[in-house]
């Protein structure tokens, strides 16, 4: 029996209960398959069977278990929810909302109420066997953490329990009642009943033109740039969002995403296409702007560069759920067999408030009218970077117009990257970007910006242009302000490299000076979004829109119900301030190494100059600390737990520990103040998990370590061979770095499609088939008594909570020597892993130039494929 109740089955056989109780020919339920693709989707449906009820669904082994909730969630502590375990349900049936015909199964309305991310707090398999799963939801209604304990004495009936946390409250089931994906009830569902009918009767009677409409001949309307914000009747004020301009579009059930540009991004966010598809019309064309929102319910650029740079439809399957994208929709411009554009804002947005969700991945934009200075100053407060200024009569109208002002809180821009100069002092990697942009159709210079980068960016911002140096300026001189002198050339070009203008990085600035350069330039970041040609240059004297009348200010009643009626609405909350990263180093001058020589003081300068490389690999993992207070040669300790004086800049992260039955906080190292605070306590080696927080249970790469003991370092090598070799045959890719000591590791990527007993199983695997090719050299025995003089093939650091040491790391042996990433091409009999030490890993990776290890944080394998190929191996082994 299962922890649930049910006949142990098959994988394959998950559904064949769900199958049972339907009809694929008399009702509209999907009739999916298990999902090879692990993921965790959490899904409430709110059903109006029988009997009105909610079901909640969680994704595991590629099904939804599936939970009937007679009374649906609550926030409520006290409230101990019955949840009745019901058979799995195919991952599709987390999009599926709408009516089962009568005479079927479960026959009545259906809604999607609530959907997101299940993060397990324990391990579930073992939660589900013993009747205890502790869990978070991060969906759009429901967070926080929850649990889910089985009555005893029972098969299916099960408690749904909220823990303490900040979102407990009383009453604790005042939820919204419409589905986060149509907006509709669960009674309009059953009813039939949609805004359809109410929308093409007020556009009847608006007198809208009735013409098809067709997305991909759409020219979207832009906003002209303007300094001052402005308080006027007749103008709406929307925030501004920092995402990527998307037309959405549905045509009988199919969905179009398309760019400023026309390209096609309905496969790189499907969360999108499905809300589209759920509008509830056969036809219409929403204008809007996808973004990610961080944890604080603010549109990221960063979050939002991530999801849109995917391109594996495995990547995006996964992130669609940790890292969902949600779009922000401002404006209707076709429904159904009307063309909406001529229509006044003003109506636009009501018709479009009819027809979109308040709550879920598509939303509504709200606005507010005349008050334009008090809405800037609130969207500045909390952290948005401007308003749009919108004539509440303007048709809309392709192209950039000055019914649409954008006024930013802060002067920014996007430019071209033309070159870059040299370095000098204590920077590496380069001083400044040269910038240009778009001005009268030609690319101009405009200056230069070498503040407002960290040592990831100088590095990563480094790489990015060396494949693309030329010889020659690639833009024309500074163009001057009418009646001012220009600037006699481009400056600095004799310490300047050129490169090809191809990538486009947003500026903040204080203002253009009269000879047509930027002043006081700090950058922000890169616009992978943005095309060279789309650098129009702004806040130009010579090409400035008219100024913004400005009208005299409200009267002190209307400014009071303007800031209530901001305060009773926010855009977002309100962020926390920025919070100085600060500490006192110690006992700098002490030697860790006598031999050597080298000081605590030279180690933590290791790590402040390796950060940008190092970095990427530390970034959201549980971090391991060994820490030597008096050296090599002093005793030392092993820490996992942050100590309660770890300072609150300082990431750290909550992990139950079955072992110790309590929840260890381990650090996060995701920035050079935390690498360098952790360096200050005498941790000299730093271990990572192959799990990043918020997808602990998936890996990202699975590890075989060559330990080689007694045994000579040439059979590493030799052993590292075969398994690359193997790996190769398979076609999945390797990574070999030294260990820092005697041996190698071997890294192969996962992209975090495998949990740690996948990834350990797959390791065992491999392990296995080298031995059968190299058993005179190499075993898989666990006792060190019994090895030998054989190089061990460790597989079981990629169970659960085990470590390695972390990508140029320091290893606590005389020398100093770093755990180094390698080209596989230096795998050889010439190796000698003690050549990499803190004085010597610096001058090798500049030399290096790019991490030959960097891809195994990036690479998705296809691993159906390489398991089906491994499975050949092993039985070609097996004859």
């Amino acid at each position: 029996m299962t922890a649930d109740g049910n006949e142990q089955t098959p994988t394959s056989d998950h559904l064949s209960r769900y199958r049972a109780k339907r009809s694929a020919d008399t009702t509209p339920e999907p009739m999916g398959s298990v999902s090879p693709v692990l993921g965790r989707l959490f899904v409430v449906h709110k059903h109006a069977a029988r009997q009105l009820h909610f079901d909640l669904r969680l994704e595991m082994d590629g099904v939804l278990r599936s939970w009937a909730v007679p009374k649906g969630p609550s926030y409520d502590m006290n409230d101990r929810r019955l949840a009745v375990k019901v058979e799995d349900h195919p991952i599709e049936y987390g999009d599926f909302e709408g009516i089962i015909p009568a005479g079927n199964y479960g026959a009545g309305g259906i809604i999607v109420w609530d959907r997101g991310e299940w993060v397990p707090l324990e391990d579930w398999r073992e939660g589900l066997e013993k009747g205890k799963l502790l869990f978070e939801l991060r969906g759009h209604k429901l967070h926080g953490k929850w649990t889910l304990v089985k009555i005893k004495k029972s098969d299916r009936d099960w408690l749904f329990i909220k823990e303490r946390d900040a979102w407990v409250r009383t009453p604790g089931d005042d939820f919204p009642e419409t589905s986060v994906l149509s907006g509709l009830t669960v009674e309009e569902v059953k009813a039939g009943k949609s805004p359809t009918g109410r929308v093409r009767a007020a556009l009847m009677e608006a007198g809208a033109p009735a013409t098809r409409v067709d997305p991909r001949a759409v020219e979207v309307m832009l906003a002209e740039p303007a300094d001052e914000a402005f308080t006027r009747a007749g103008w709406l004020f929307e925030p501004k969002l920092d995402g990527y301009r998307l037309l959405a579009a549905k045509t009988r059930g199919d969905v179009l995403l398309l760019t400023r540009n026309g390209n096609d991004y309905t496969n790189v966010f499907p969360e999108i296409a499905r809300a589209v598809r759920a509008i509830p019309c056969h036809e219409c064309i929403v204008d809007g702007e996808v973004v990610v929102l961080d944890p604080r319910g603010m549109p990221n650029f960063a979050l939002m560069q991530r999801r849109g740079q995917l391109t594996s439809p495995l990547d995006i399957r996964r992130m669609a759920v940790e890292l969902p994208a949600t779009y922000y929709a401002f404006d209707l411009l076709a429904f159904e067999e009307f063309d909406v554009r001529p229509l006044p804002l003003v109506r636009r947005k009501a018709l479009l408030a009819e027809l979109v969700p308040s709550l879920g991945v598509l939303r509504s934009v709200d606005h507010h009218e005349r008050e334009g200075e008090r809405f800037l100053q609130h969207a500045s407060a909390i952290g948005l970077e401007g308003m749009i200024a919108k004539r509440a009569d303007a048709p809309y109208r392709g192209g950039r117009t000055d019914a649409w002002l954008k006024i930013k809180s802060a002067r920014t821009g996007d430019f071209a990257i033309v070159g870059f100069t040299a370095p000098n002092g204590g920077r590496r990697h380069f001083g400044a970007l040269q910038l240009a942009d778009m001005v009268g159709g030609r690319l101009v210079y405009a200056g230069r910006v070498g503040t407002g980068f960290d040592d990831a960016q100088l590095a990563r911002l480094g790489a990015m242009l060396q494949p693309v140096i030329r010889s020659d300026a690639p833009c024309d001189g500074p163009v001057a302000a009418p009646g001012a002198e220009p600037a006699a050339a481009i400056p600095e070009t004799g310490t300047t490299t050129w490169v090809d203008p191809v990538h486009v990085c947003e500026v903040r600035y204080a203002e253009w000076t009269p000879d047509g350069l930027l002043r006081h330039a700090s950058f922000l970041r890169m616009r992978t979004d943005k095309h060279p040609r789309d650098c129009d240059r702004q806040r130009w004297p010579a090409h400035e829109p008219e100024p913004v009348p400005m009208t005299v200010a409200v009267d002190v009643a209307d400014a009071a119900d303007a800031v209530e009626e901001s305060e009773a609405a926010p855009v977002a909350p309100e962020p926390p301030r920025p919070v100085e990263k600060t500490f006192a180093f110690s006992n700098l001058s002490k030697r860790y190494w006598p031999a050597e020589g080298y000081t605590k003081g030279d180690l933590v300068e290791y790590y402040r100059a390796i950060a940008p490389r190092m970095l990427p690999y530390l970034s959201d993992r549980p971090v391991v600390l060994t820490r030597f207070p008096d050296g090599i040669e002093g005793k030392s300790f092993y820490q996992k737990d942050a100590p309660e004086f770890t300072p609150p800049w300082v990431r750290t992260i909550p992990i139950w520990s079955e072992e110790s039955q309590r929840e260890i906080r381990y650090f996060v190292c995701n920035d050079v103040e935390t690498l360098l605070y952790l360096a200050n306590m005498a941790s000299i080696p730093l271990h990572i998990w192959a799990s990043r927080v918020g997808s602990l249970e998936q890996t990202d790469w699975c590890v075989i370590d060559l330990d080689p003991k007694e045994a000579p370092f040439s059979d590493v090598v030799r052993t590292a061979l075969v398994l690359r070799e193997i790996c190769e045959s398979i076609g999945l890719p390797s990574y070999v770095k030294t260990t820092g000591k005697t041996g190698l590791h071997i890294l192969v990527p996962l992209g975090r499609q495998c949990t740690y007993a996948q990834s350990r199983m797959l390791g065992e695997l491999l392990a296995r088939v080298v031995l059968a090719r190299v058993r005179d050299i190499a075993t898989i025995t666990r006792h060190v008594t019994k090895r030998g003089d054989k190089v061990y093939l460790d597989y079981l650091q990629n169970r659960h909570g085990q470590t390695i040491v972390a990508p140029f790391s320091v290893r606590p042996l005389p020398g100093a020597t770093v755990s180094m990433p390698l080209r596989w091409e230096e795998v050889n009999a010439s190796l000698d892993p003690k050549a990499f030490t803190i004085r010597t890993a610096l001058d090798r990776m500049d030399r290096l130039g790019v991490d030959p290890m960097l891809d195994v944080l990036a690479e998705s394998p296809d691993l159906q494929l390489v398991l089906q190929r491994l499975a050949q191996v092993l039985a070609a082994d097996a004859r």
